[in-house]
């Protein structure tokens, strides 16, 4: 099981205006501290945190960030419209568009989804694929 996923950045208050544009609104909370941002879906009281937390840091090694060739983290939205909402604000948050909010021929009639980058470079999926919205051939 994944338990984090790790995405360094040079520019720590950039990164904090990108992903805090659309992550709040995806259930997660913000904590910040010296080794940068830690941001974390709730744990209910007396239950083990199962979900995936995402971090932005900077590099270990003190070497400049570097986007991974290849590499994406796809965050969940509740919506084909919070997809598209999110998608906005993430952009004009610092982001760069790498497709547009909609449906994709080569995945499933259900699969929304809009890419982007963050400021560093890493390439990011907002998407929904809820079945009882409208789907790709409907």
């Amino acid at each position: 099981m994944i338990a984090y996923v790790t995405v360094g950045a040079d520019d720590i208050v950039g990164a904090k205006r990108f992903y805090s544009a659309f992550l709040p609104a995806l259930g997660y909370g913000l904590k910040e501290g010296v080794e940068g941002l830690s941001y974390a879906l709730p744990v209910p009281a007396g239950q083990v945190p199962i979900s995936l937390d995402f971090y932005v840091k900077p590099t270990f090694d003190g070497q400049a960030a570097t986007a991974g060739n290849g590499s994406m983290v796809g965050f969940e939205a509740r919506s084909q419209s919070q997809v598209r909402v999110l998608h906005k604000a993430a952009l004009d948050a610092g982001g760069v568009d790498e497709g547009q909010p909609g449906f994709r021929a080569m995945y499933g009639p259900h699969f929304y989804v809009g890419y982007l980058r963050d400021p560093q470079g890493n390439k990011l999926s907002l998407f929904s694929s809820d079945p009882n919205e409208a789907g790709r051939d409907d």
